[in-house]
């Protein structure tokens, strides 16, 4: 097996992509590999809108504080592990995850995984098991539990 040079980690800042995180910082520190941390900002595609007349996202207060969440996360990991930077991405996050993959040149995704079923999966889909059919490089998924 060749060694990862370039590992992308999305977070969430759940418990799930927390572990994610701490295992990808370790076969990181293992193959002296770059870590980017992405996060992605999601609102409701405009179908919804319909359903939320009157109501207003606060875009910029929600860009702010996944900023600054990503940043102390940064920064934190940093103590650890110093090859690390972070990405603020907004969209679809399977999407946005998988460009961001590729525009970075990732050679890994270490990602956590909620392990959502029936109607919760239904509704909420899974952006980890889009990642894993569609990803063209390797996807390492942390459950919560891990």
């Amino acid at each position: 097996m060749s060694a990862f040079r370039h590992i992308l980690v999305p977070i969430d800042f759940g418990e799930a992509s927390e572990s994610a995180f701490d295992l990808a910082l370790e076969l990181a520190t293992k193959f002296e590999a770059k870590v980017t941390l992405v996060h992605v900002t999601w609102l409701p595609p405009y179908y919804y809108s319909a359903y939320a007349e009157g109501l207003a996202w606060p875009t910029d207060e929600l860009d702010h504080m996944a900023k600054k969440q990503l940043d102390a996360a940064v920064a934190s990991a940093r103590v650890r592990y110093p090859n690390i930077e972070g990405a603020l991405a907004a969209g679809e996050p399977w999407e946005r995850i998988l460009e961001t993959a590729k525009e970075r040149a990732a050679d890994l995704i270490v990602m956590g995984t909620h392990g959502r079923r029936g109607l919760t999966h239904l509704f909420l889909g899974s952006v980890a098991e889009k990642i894993v059919r569609l990803s063209p490089i390797p996807v390492l998924t942390v459950s919560a539990e891990a």
